[in-house]
């Protein structure tokens, strides 16, 4: 694209057009760009326009976004995790030199708006070229920047820092390795002095300014490149303490302890946009010293009792605004970081941690408005911080971590001041409970953030109240409330306790709270019943010391009905039609209640009528799981304990699974699959007609095309070929399912489904019906073992052979193989069989192998043969390998790589339900012992030909696999002779 006046009104019209509220013109002028910006030189083209005067600015910032955009996809190739990119052409490398010339000095004379389009496009330049492919960059912008250090020019100086900025940003995210560490040490040497230069020039003139009583607008330029000056002093001693920041370490430490301690009254009180600034400043200054506290220790001590000084001062005087919490959490983060160091005698003053919880922590730790609001108005985000521990980032729970951080020097002053406190807030709040219950709030959430998870266990402790007689006093009051309504942040203060306390509270208390519970769970508060339904599904998990279950169907069997009405009902509330909390609860005491046939019923409908809804726009896929978890599970439990249930359910459900099928609702399609497989397999042949209907959807090769599918479609299609044997064998049927079975195995991502076919057809159908076909499937199958030898498809195939082994016996396995090839068994036996029995795992695989071989091994003429002694001897080494050996002993990690880009498309769409699991089948039940089985056959072998055998283990068996057997002999007095 050459540059011209054709050119630049051509874009100029295009960049106007795609400003249009009208949706034809602008789609026809991002169609343009589109097919403009695979010419050469576009982007060099687009850079010009935007520095172009005599254009309007509009036109020249859309056009600066495009740039940045077309920087982002064309410069560099695209990354795996972004294939769209990978078909756009990249831009030429004479291009990209002249773009490099260019973007510095126009970026440092654009209007703000187009300079930060271009600062973020020359940091995508940056990130990949910088500095190796851009030597020029760094020279360019310390010369610019010393050029408007001298002219005062602060939109050119910050905006030179805001581009270092984004460019040394690499230095705080990256690994530690030699190549960043040159690069570091190259940024370093240019940049380290120009900065601390920069960075106490601005400092003089904002004194100067604020003593003169300079207007805001003077001192908002300094402190925003103040504030840069801070970031870059970040990213640069991110990795280590480097050598000219430890030699001028006093400089940057009097100004940073300056800004922490000094107001500035002009700017503070100018709007919110002022005190803002400032704070980001102060916030950026607690960055830096938290980061020097915590990697370079030693030589900040001289400066740690100033500033903790400082830090603790500028708190008591940060409000509760929210537009302060950024502030607040880092400065409270570096007394955190400080406590827990070898400095904490700072804290071990008298009256010290006394004046910290009193001016720091509880004024932190109380509710404000914003945290009312956000429980009112989006109780998603405040559940999500407040129970799912997702609130890191909020003044509450980083105050507590302060008392934590203390506490681990001082626990039983912190202790005692903590409890003293708590007596203190619960006085106030039974003197006046209406007006002070955000003192009672207060005191519950200290109990819960300062309790200990005790390692690896669900068990959590508290000190600072002795658990029992709090729980009573005052969690219980407020479970007992009978206005479910009132006061709803204490009530879901109590039951976030109750929660987290589940496994320390007596069952006998906790069964009297139980129809609380479902009481609440008709709390207008949407937290209030998403807690109360929590707390039940997390009951529903407590084990006794035993192990076992604390709560039975039997302890909530007198309220059953009225738990799962409130429950359902709870749906009905505003912003709770998919409350996952809720549908969790359901999902769990259903899988515990004792489930009657009427509750069964209303459990269906509601069910149902939900699913329908969802069908129309499925958009929470946590609600949906836990949705259809629900079904397989009532389903599961209903139907196998009153069979007669089976026809009214699937009158219920067939309408909701043909709607997902109808409709395309393909987010649904694994589910609606893995249902079907379960009702298929709770009736009883002959399969009803509306069944075979599916059959034969299942059985149609497009079905199979959308990968996310397949193993819900193998699950179904397993659950056809159990229970309809004699249809499959009808119409052509069988033949499509062998159709099914070789695509599925062609591909890496789908073969160990198409094992999955295959093992069911070979266990299901009799030897008859498949015997015209098995000579294809080995066919097949040897194929593929031609082009991979990857080990989880080897094993599965031993697998198969053994299956095939057992049903339909060892000859029908080696005569069908050599029928395929002559001789074809031995070399599988040798190449496959025998190194890889040993990695098999899974009780059932590791007893269904180990017989087949066993059998081979005792029956089959072919190992059985003189000639083939070596095979017999190092099958036999195998399988006491096998059954001997531990796991990790026999095992070695898979070298073969998943092909990701294949399995990407179905595991993250495919959802396993667990409550539509298919029951493995022991296709050797008769067995008990495969140890014992290989012992007693190998001795009848043997007193067929005595002394043969014991020759032949001492020639090809491992010395250990010889001890080994022995001992299994002698165990099972079962002698080889």
């Amino acid at each position: 694209m050459e540059w011209n006046a054709e050119t630049l009104q051509f874009l100029s019209q295009c960049f106007l057009h795609t400003l249009s509220p009208a949706p034809e013109p602008r789609r026809r002028a991002e169609a343009s760009l589109s097919g403009a910006s695979d010419s050469p030189n576009y982007g060099l083209a687009v850079l010009r326009l935007v520095a172009e005067p005599s254009v309007d600015e509009q036109i020249r910032q859309a056009a600066a976004v495009n740039f940045k955009n077309h920087l982002r996809a064309r410069w560099a190739p695209a990354s795996a995790d972004e294939p769209d990119s990978s078909a756009l052409s990249l831009i030429a490398d004479p291009e990209k030199e002249q773009i490099k010339a260019l973007i510095v000095p126009l970026m440092l004379s654009s209007t703000p708006k187009i300079q930060s389009q271009l600062s973020e496009a020359l940091a995508l330049i940056g990130k990949h070229d910088f500095p190796k492919l851009w030597p020029a960059l760094l020279p360019e912008l310390v010369a610019n920047l010393q050029k408007a250090s001298q002219a005062s020019d602060y939109t050119s100086i910050n905006g030179i820092l805001g581009t270092a900025n984004s460019i040394f940003k690499k230095f705080r995210y990256q690994y530690k390795t030699n190549d960043l560490l040159l690069d570091l040490k190259y940024c370093l040497d240019n940049f380290a002095a120009p900065l601390l230069e920069i960075f106490l020039k601005t400092s003089a003139l904002i004194d100067s300014a604020a003593n003169s009583g300079a207007p805001a607008s003077t001192l908002k330029p300094l402190f925003e490149s103040q504030k840069l000056c801070c970031r870059i002093f970040y990213s640069l001693n991110f990795q280590e303490l480097p050598e000219f920041f430890e030699d001028h370490m006093k400089e940057w430490m009097t100004e940073f302890r300056k800004y922490l301690g000094t107001n500035y009254p002009v700017l503070e009180s100018s709007g919110v946009d002022g005190l803002a600034l400032v704070d980001e400043l102060r916030a950026a200054v607690c960055e830096n010293i938290n980061l020097y506290m915590e990697k370079n220790e030693e030589e900040f001590q001289g400066y740690l009792n100033d500033f903790v000084m400082a830090v603790w001062s500028l708190l008591g005087n940060v409000t509760q605004s929210s537009s302060r919490d950024q502030l607040a959490m880092v400065a409270i983060k570096f007394l955190t970081t400080v406590s827990m160091s070898v400095h904490h005698t700072l804290f071990a003053g008298a009256g010290v941690i006394p004046q910290i919880c009193q001016s720091i922590v509880i004024p932190n730790v109380r509710l404000r408005e914003e945290d009312e609001e956000l429980f009112e108005m989006n109780y998603i985000e405040f559940i999500r911080r407040d129970m799912e521990g997702s609130d890191l980032d909020t003044r509450r729970r980083i105050a507590c971590e302060l008392l934590k951080g203390i506490a681990t020097n001082y626990k039983q002053q912190v202790t005692e001041i903590v409890s003293s406190q708590i007596q203190h807030l619960l006085t106030s709040f039974a003197a006046n409970p209406a007006a002070n219950w955000k003192d009672k709030d207060c005191v519950i959430y200290l109990v819960v953030s300062l309790a200990t998870k005790r390692a690896g266990g669900t068990s959590v402790s508290t000190d600072v109240v002795d658990l029992q007689s709090f729980f009573a006093s005052v969690i219980v009051p407020e479970l007992k409330s009978q206005d479910v309504n009132g006061f709803p942040m204490l009530k879901a203060g109590a039951l976030k306790f109750f929660t987290m306390f589940r496994n320390q509270i007596s069952k006998d208390i906790a069964a009297h709270l139980f129809q609380d519970l479902v009481r609440f769970l008709l709390s207008e508060s949407n937290v209030v019943h998403s807690y109360a339904a929590s707390c039940i599904e997390k009951l529903m998990l407590v084990k006794d010391e035993a192990g076992r279950a604390k709560y039975t169907g039997k302890d909530i069997a007198p309220f059953f009905g009225e738990l799962m009405t409130n429950l359902f009902n709870a749906f009905k509330f505003p912003d709770s039609e998919e409350n996952q909390y809720i549908m969790k609860c359901i999902m769990r005491v259903l899988g515990v209640a004792e489930i009657s046939r009427e509750v069964a019923g209303t459990c269906i409908t509601g069910l149902t009528s939900i699913l329908m809804e969802v069908c129309k726009n499925p958009k929470n896929p946590i609600f949906n799981h836990y949705l259809f978890e629900s079904v397989a599970i009532l389903v599961k439990r209903a139907c196998e304990k009153d069979p007669s249930l089976i026809s009214a359910f699937e009158a219920r459900l067939f309408p909701c699974l043909q709607q997902i099928l109808a409709n395309d609702v393909t987010e649904f399609f694994p589910y609606a699959f893995q249902l079907l497989a379960q009702l298929v397999e709770l009736n009883s042949p002959p399969i009803p007609p509306n069944y075979m209907q599916i059959f034969e959807l299942l059985l149609s090769p497009d079905s199979w095309k959308r990968a996310s599918n397949v193993p819900a479609l193998v699950r179904l299609l397993q659950a056809f070929l159990q229970k309809a044997p004699l249809e499959l064998n009808q119409e052509g049927r069988l033949n499509k399912v062998l159709g099914i079975f070789n695509t599925l195995i062609s591909s890496p991502s789908t073969a160990e489904q198409g094992f999955y076919v295959l093992n069911t057809v070979i266990e299901s159908l009799e030897y008859g019906v498949i015997a015209p076909y098995i000579c294809h499937i080995w066919a097949a199958l040897f194929g593929q073992l031609q082009n991979r030898r990857a080990v989880k498809f080897v094993k599965s195939f031993v697998i198969i052979m053994s299956l095939f082994a057992v049903k339909h016996g060892s000859t029908n396995l080696v005569d069908t193989m050599n029928a395929v090839q002559p001789n074809i068994f031995s070399m599988i036996v040798k190449q496959f069989w025998i190194p890889n029995l040993r990695l098999i795992t899974g009780a059932i695989e590791i007893k269904l192998t180990a017989v087949a071989s066993t059998r081979l091994i005792c029956e089959s003429s072919a190992l059985l043969d003189a000639a083939n002694v070596e095979l017999w001897g190092k099958m036999l080494d195998s399988i006491v390998t096998l059954l001997s050996r531990p796991e990790q002993d026999r095992l070695e990690e898979e070298p073969e790589m998943p092909d990701i880009a294949e399995n990407v498309g179905y595991t993250a769409t495919f959802v396993r339900l667990y409550n539509a699991g298919r029951k493995e089948e022991d296709p050797l039940k008769d067995i008990k012992e495969p140890r014992e089985f290989l012992v007693a056959s190998l001795a009848r072998l043997s007193s067929l030909s005595p002394g043969r055998y014991p020759q032949i283990i001492n020639q090809y068996m491992d010395p250990a696999n010889q001890a080994a057997l022995l001992q299994l002999c002698s165990t099972y007095n079962c002698p080889i002779v």
